[in-house]
């Protein structure tokens, strides 16, 4: 499963290795955003949703691209 550059830069900027921390950190970085942010908001969820259908072997091997 390919990300985006904008996915990818979530990715470092609240990952911390793991899938469900990532996740976890996602979903509290969304709760936080203002109306006024739909775009982050539109990517946060289009982030979770690829994650969600991701395995954990998957994702190590996408953070280690």
């Amino acid at each position: 499963m390919k990300l985006t550059k904008d996915e990818q830069m979530l990715v470092l900027l609240y990952g911390d290795g793991t899938k469900s921390g990532l996740e976890k950190a996602l979903i509290d970085m969304r709760e936080t955003l203002q109306p006024d942010e739909a775009e982050l908001i539109k990517m946060t969820d289009r982030l979770l949703k690829k994650l969600r259908h991701m395995t954990e072997l998957a994702f190590q091997k996408l953070v280690e691209e």
